[in-house]
């Protein structure tokens, strides 16, 4: 059995920067698309035989349309190749109200043929799967607030609600596994963390609290292949062992945090008796490069601040995030159009500036903190931090104090003793 294997497209998370003329859609949307057109391609020419998306299509459980259209026309071209498909739902994809639809429901509610979703957990036998010599226990993301209201259980604990709904998936997956046929390859897929995996950037864009799944769980020697979703790292949790444990990651870099990961989809040759083999397949994903330089003196700008940014043959096309720290006082000195002139040729440019000031303010030497009345103390204190606020902000904060510390001395705000 050859399974393809991906997760977490996200096709919709860059919707900003620059735009493409003809389709009218965001050019970083376009490279996400572009790996997803990839991916079906290597499905229809090499002719899996089973194709397993881990979750998260879009970036939430309402994608606009034209999303919806784009991705519609990339599952269409597997089932018009009769490529039996498995699509989890993710926790992008779900929405966290019970009875609310989740964003893959089309194919559930139209039956498109050889396209499969599971929004709940199932075990797939080989006749769930078109014939397939193959057996499939599927866990999607499961919303909190949905198994607390299966369960009648309060919310005040959220660390027990996770612990009552792990004992419930690994009690689920052991009843499956003890029915399973054992002369047939089983395959696990979930969206979910696991125990001892390595987070790579993507928790900007990940909702609410994890379920963490138990290593044990996705190493049990019966299973003979693991295919997960929901961490946007690439990694094999169970190098060495029995049977490969995959995240293949998400299909292109979401932000600066996943600047340095190389981005996969994943084909697996699944077979019993610790046979499986695993083959990556790298996705050329859009560059991005990510640079800080850290400035001590005015030498510094127009010695080190040049040599930070690669040459502009590196920079054409890429997106690229400069973080430039510096003495607040010698603010002055940065050319920021010279800079936007030199990365004019990037797809996208982020220019971070961080003035340092000097934090530790030092009173004049004839005057002692215990002679400053508490607005005079506050006074300083935004001296100190006013790089964080704007000026028209701290003034309204002084006099919002000043009211305050008025109202107390007049006796307007009630003694909290007193009854």
């Amino acid at each position: 059995m050859r399974i393809l294997h991906f997760a977490d497209a996200h096709i919709d998370i860059a919707t900003h920067g620059r735009h493409d003329p003809v389709t009218g859609l965001a050019i970083r949307t376009l490279d996400f698309l572009k790996a997803l057109d990839t991916i079906v391609d290597t499905a229809i020419q090499e002719k899996v035989d089973l194709i397993i998306f881990a979750g998260d299509a879009y970036k939430d459980r309402t994608p606009v349309p034209t999303f919806q259209r784009e991705w519609g026309k990339r599952m269409m071209r597997l089932s018009e190749a009769g490529i039996p498909t498995l699509l989890l739902v993710g926790n992008h994809d779900l929405s966290p109200a019970s009875g609310r639809a989740h964003a893959l429901q089309e194919y559930e509610t139209l039956a498109v043929p050889h396209l499969h979703v599971a929004s709940k957990p199932q075990f797939l036998s080989s006749a769930d799967l078109e014939g397939l010599p193959l057996q499939v226990i599927a866990l999607p993301w499961i919303a909190r607030s949905n198994f607390m209201a299966s369960q009648e259980l309060s919310g005040a604990d959220v660390a027990r609600v996770y612990e009552r709904l792990e004992d419930r998936l690994t009690q689920l997956v052991s009843m499956w596994l003890e029915k399973a046929d054992p002369s047939l390859p089983i395959v696990l897929t979930a969206h979910a963390s696991v125990q001892g995996a390595m987070y790579g950037g993507e928790r900007s864009v990940m909702l609410g609290n994890d379920l963490v799944l138990p290593g044990s769980l996705v190493r049990d020697p019966r299973l003979d292949y693991v295919a997960l979703g929901h961490i946007h790292k690439a990694q094999n949790l169970n190098e060495g062992g029995h049977h490969p444990v995959i995240y293949p990651g998400s299909i292109e870099r979401v932000d600066f945090g996943e600047a340095a990961d190389d981005k996969f989809f994943v084909i697996a040759d699944v077979q019993k008796e610790g046979q499986t083999r695993v083959a990556w397949r790298k996705l050329e994903g859009r560059r991005f490069i990510d640079c800080f330089v850290r400035l001590t003196s005015g030498k510094d700008f127009s010695e080190k601040l040049p040599a930070a940014l690669p040459g502009e043959e590196v920079l054409k096309d890429a997106v690229v995030r400069l973080v430039i720290e510096y003495p607040y006082e010698l603010e002055s000195l940065l050319d920021e159009p010279h800079i936007r002139q030199k990365t004019s040729e990037c797809l996208e440019f982020h220019l971070v500036r961080r003035p340092q000031r000097e934090t530790r303010l030092r009173l004049p030497g004839d005057q002692a903190v215990s002679s400053l009345s508490p607005l005079d103390l506050l006074e300083k204190y935004w001296y100190v931090v006013r790089s964080e606020w704007e000026d028209g902000e701290v003034a309204r904060l002084q006099e919002l104090a000043s009211e305050v510390m008025r109202s107390v001395g007049e006796g307007e705000i009630a003694d909290p003793s007193a009854e």
